[in-house]
């Protein structure tokens, strides 16, 4: 039997086409991608050429965008419906809280799978996994949901629920499903590239790994042991088409695509017209001048990145702070050279958070950046969190990443001179992904929210020339 697999991972809300970064001759290119009007496209053709098929999305799929976020991810449930997928697992979905996620889960076609997040009473938050029988073949499908829900996010992304990794689990439903008859195990993990790596280093009976969470475009599969491994970059750019072929119950050969969702994909015409009546509302942000950028905007880089850099100087401005802070978000569409409209800045930070204030100590600011650093380039893959390196602009750190845990750090340097232990230093920073709660005193926000921050910074520093602030330096 030849069975092909379709697979999206971190598409976070991005319902229309898009600007999404390429690389040309070794330089960044902006190029339209994406969809889910294209999506649809690229699945019903698989379905056409095979009707052996499973479509999977890899999650961080209900937040990420404005109608997303604006509806708690009810906005997607219609298009998502009508994609014919299997399953999914999560991360980014909990956003709304785990109430609202089972309410989003309840009006699916399909479940969110997760042996790794348990209810205070030691239950299931949700089903573990799903069996499905295609041509006699038995196929068992394991879900795990990212494990930094409740370590790293926001506190209310985890209310009544508890979250591990996955990894002490995933060998006993193996086995459940060895037992039961399962030929073929598909793990649908939201853990990481790195950390699927290691977990099918360390777990036997993984027939097909498909990752999400870290935006790895993988141009080829990865074989990790006996397992085939891919992942899909983000934003919907991109579809993962596997085709394995199945004799006697096992892998006998493999065929893997990763499919540009290019603007050269006709549309479905029925999801084309649920998308754009989801964004006639926002139609107007699209056309709302903000700005004009002289280069490309991206946060494509992991010690950091244009576009972070507009945010950051955006909030240390309307601040009038000394440092300011932002996470290593992953996710946020590029903006290409010219026109920056208010839709943009949206995509930038969809929240559209407060900003915030507090006093830190140099020492608290070294302590930070050496937890975020270690959650980044741990070499230990299961202790890895993140996102990106957290973004900072009015310090400059001198590191050397590949030493151990709180070992990085050689020296800060704040205007020019090295930033002092026990000086109180003005920080400005969004969420508490920016500053934890744990750090700084006098914490207090200001009645100034990230968009119009960007706004005011944009009207004054017209045309905006990026500059990479070089906050951080490897020696």
């Amino acid at each position: 039997m030849k069975l092909s697999i379709g697979f999206i991972n971190d598409v976070h809300g991005y319902l229309e086409q898009h600007d999404e970064l390429f690389y040309s001759g070794g330089k960044e290119v902006i190029e339209r991608a994406g969809g889910y009007a294209q999506i649809s496209t690229i699945f019903k053709e698989i379905n056409e050429e095979n009707r052996n098929f499973l479509f999977f999305d890899g999650g961080d799929t209900f937040h990420g965008t404005l109608p997303a976020i604006e509806s708690k991810g009810e906005a997607l449930v219609p298009i998502l419906n009508q994609l014919n997928l299997c399953a999914m697992v999560g991360h980014w979905d909990f956003a709304y809280g785990p109430k609202q996620l089972k309410n989003l889960i309840s009006q699916l076609n399909y479940p969110l799978l997760g042996i790794n997040i348990y209810n205070q009473d030691g239950s299931l938050f949700t089903i573990p996994y799903i069996i499905k029988v295609i041509d006699s073949v038995k196929i068992g499908i394991i879900g795990i949901c990212s494990n930094i829900i409740d370590k790293t996010m926001p506190k209310h992304f985890s209310e009544g629920i508890k979250i591990t990794d996955g990894s002490i689990e995933l060998p006993n439903y193996i086995k459940k499903l060895r037992d039961e008859g399962v030929n073929l195990i598909i793990l649908l993990s939201h853990n990481g590239f790195p950390q699927d790596v290691e977990m099918l280093n360390h777990t036997l009976g993984i027939d097909i790994c498909l990752s999400a969470h870290t935006h790895n475009r993988l141009y080829e599969p990865v074989k990790v042991k006996d397992a085939i491994l891919v992942q899909c970059g983000c934003h919907g750019s991109f579809v993962g088409k596997l085709e394995i072929d199945i004799v006697e119950n096992k892998v006998t050969a493999h065929h893997y695509k990763l499919i540009c969702v290019s603007d050269k994909i006709l549309p479905d015409i029925k999801i084309k017209s649920l998308v754009e009546k989801i964004m006639k509302p926002y139609k107007k942000l699209q056309t709302e001048k903000a700005g004009v950028t002289n280069g490309i905007l991206h946060r494509y880089s992991t010690l950091e990145s244009t576009m972070d850099d507009l945010l950051l100087a955006s909030i240390k401005f309307a601040s009038k702070s000394d440092i300011a802070f932002s996470n290593g978000w992953r996710y946020g569409s590029p903006i290409k050279i010219g026109q920056i409209n208010k839709w943009d800045l949206y995509n930038i930070i969809p929240m559209n958070p407060v900003i915030s204030i507090v006093d830190m100590t140099g020492n608290e600011i070294i302590h930070m950046l050496e937890e975020n650093l270690e959650r980044t380039f741990s070499c230990k893959a299961m202790n890895q969190m993140g996102g990106y390196v957290k973004r900072c602009i009015g310090i400059h750190i001198k590191l050397r990443i590949e030493n151990p845990i709180f070992n990085r750090i050689q020296e800060v340097y704040f205007q020019d001179q090295k930033l002092e232990s026990d000086k109180i230093y003005k920080v400005s920073f969004v969420t508490s992904q920016g500053v934890p709660e744990k750090y700084g005193t006098n914490r207090r926000d200001l009645k100034i929210y990230a968009v119009q921050a960007m706004k005011t910074f944009l009207k004054s520093n017209n045309p905006y020339k990026p500059v990479v602030n070089n906050s951080f330096n490897l020696i």
